[in-house]
């Protein structure tokens, strides 16, 4: 049976670890021929070389979101290897948790150029084939951070920023049949998480088990549900959901 996604092109920022590798792998297994960027070069080789012994099409480049020219020359080598650009998940993220009085200069604005720099890099490299095709999703990554979170200032606000790039991306690109829309993850079990844990001085599991407490659901999150809700904006039946932020924290975020 064929997938969702089959003969599509999905574009994955971020996309070696945690929910970056969770988008790869739903896409590849719903038939999406897969492009993704990431610094880390060695976790890069690692999950391409997992998806090429399954037998997926993918295409994998170190690449820096902030940089301008790295990012369309790879989505113009996306487009000349795969022949379009359908879905962009923009994904990549970086934490440089402090409170406001010890935060640097640098903690605010590195997080602010992978996450909103990295986002318009890639969204106005995406756009141009998606306008050509009058065809696209763009699925921007947020954060329950952007609700307010203690020692993420800069997390937080950058996250929000990505959710008002949403809307004004789905005002303007919709009547070219592209639409934009935010998924904004709770607690999720991933590397970063686990950075978390170990800044702030416990193990992760007991990290895992002080979000749980105050999770509805009673259970933390994979990055397969964030995939999943991913998916959902990132289908072509999806073409009348449009500027919206969905919230998948296992309950209610206001």
């Amino acid at each position: 049976m064929a997938g969702r996604f089959e003969g599509r092109v999905a574009f994955i920022t971020g996309g070696s670890r945690g929910i970056g590798k969770g988008v790869v792998q739903l896409f590849a297994e719903e038939g999406a021929k897969v492009a993704f960027i990431d610094l880390n070069e060695e976790a890069l080789g690692e999950t391409a070389k997992e998806l090429q012994e399954k037998g997926y099409d993918c295409l994998a480049k170190v690449a820096d979101v902030t940089d301008p020219d790295q990012v369309n020359d790879v989505f113009k080598e996306v487009h000349e290897t795969f022949g379009s650009v359908d879905i962009l998940v923009n994904n990549a993220g970086v934490i440089r948790d402090n409170l406001l009085f010890k935060m640097t200069d640098s903690d605010w604005q590195t997080v602010m150029d992978v996450h909103l720099k990295g986002s318009f890099n890639a969204a106005r490299a995406a756009q141009k084939y998606m306008v050509e095709k009058k065809y696209g999703r763009i699925i921007n990554i947020s954060s329950t951070s952007a609700l307010g979170n203690r020692g993420q200032a800069n997390y937080a606000a950058a996250k929000a920023g990505l959710q008002g790039f949403t809307k004004t991306l789905a005002i303007e690109l919709g009547k070219y049949g592209i639409t934009a829309n935010s998924v904004a993850p709770g607690f999720i079990e991933t590397e970063m998480t686990k950075e978390t844990a170990g800044r702030i001085g416990i193990s992760f599991d007991d990290l895992i088990k002080a979000s749980v407490a105050n999770i509805p659901v009673g259970r933390s999150g994979k990055p397969a549900d964030i995939a999943n809700a991913v998916a959902f904006f990132a289908d072509e039946n999806s073409s009348f959901v449009n500027g919206q932020v969905i919230y998948v924290a296992g309950g209610p975020k206001n």
